[in-house]
């Protein structure tokens, strides 16, 4: 592993890494994005491999954790920079975090496939910490395909990858989907949440393979795609509260449909 040392805030390197840092448009044309901190640069390496760069600020340099992990990006001959730790600040979100970056290049997926399997889709999701704690959950909960709608905030951003903690390596993630056209050639039934439906959640059969839809944090899945969805069902939940977070619900729905999957699973082998 070479390492290269900036001191120039003037750098073409830095400047194009600050790029990434900062504009969804840089990271979409470039399909690289940032990993920040320990935990997801450690999970990367873990569970995908090299990176395709890894930069580390000089305070940081000293840590065992990360003398670790550029001892691991060197024998992957992976290349890294060394930045002075006010350089380095310019390309981190994170306050008071560890001064350690992954570049890595934005796994690509296949063509969008059949709805055949649990799975959550997800309309027009707008806010970053919301869709990287649902991608937690989802694959906390065994889910595998997770699709977005055009609106939806991008996957890959780092802001979304923190919240995920390392989610999305465990996932297919599918983006900029016709949400409209997977539903109807889905070959699995598509559930909704509404305060307006009758059952409960927890009186409902979760056992089978589902998918479920989510929409905007204050709109809601649209109506269009709404009167796609097979079952809606409600979470209960207390008079004094209008309505809980999107990722509060997904969590509830998603680990029901674990727990009920589980207990048949037990009943079975009785």
């Amino acid at each position: 592993m070479s390492i290269k040392s900036i001191t120039s805030r003037d750098n073409p390197q830095l400047k194009a890494i600050k790029q990434l840092a900062t504009s969804a448009q840089a990271r979409k044309k470039a399909g690289q994005t940032l990993l920040d901190g320990i935990h997801l640069c450690q999970t990367w390496l873990q569970q995908q491999g090299a990176p395709a760069l890894c930069v580390v600020g000089e305070a940081a340099r000293g840590l065992p954790e990360v003398a670790r992990i550029m001892a691991d990006c060197q024998a992957r001959q992976v290349s890294c920079l060394l930045l002075p730790d006010a350089l380095f600040a310019g390309l981190s979100q994170v306050d008071n975090g560890v001064a350690l970056l992954f570049l890595i290049d934005i796994p690509k997926t296949l063509a969008v496939p059949r709805l055949t399997q649990s799975a959550l889709l997800l309309d027009q999701l707008q806010d970053p910490g919301n869709l990287g704690s649902i991608l937690r959950s989802a694959a906390a909960a065994g889910i595998e395909q997770v699709f977005c709608s055009s609106g939806t905030v991008f996957a890959w951003s780092p802001k979304v990858l923190r919240a995920g903690m390392g989610a999305h390596f465990a996932l297919q993630i599918f983006e900029q989907v016709d949400l409209e056209a997977l539903i109807k050639a889905a070959t699995v039934p598509v559930w909704a949440t509404s305060s307006y439906a009758t059952r409960s959640i927890f009186e409902a059969d979760l056992t089978a393979p589902l998918a479920w839809i989510f929409g905007h944090e204050g709109q809601g899945v649209t109506p269009a795609l709404l009167a796609l969805a097979n079952v809606a069902v409600k979470i209960p939940q207390s008079k004094n509260v209008e309505s809980v977070n999107v990722a509060a619900a997904v969590a509830v729905c998603v680990f029901e449909q674990l727990r009920q999957s589980a207990q048949r699973g037990k009943a079975h082998s009785t």
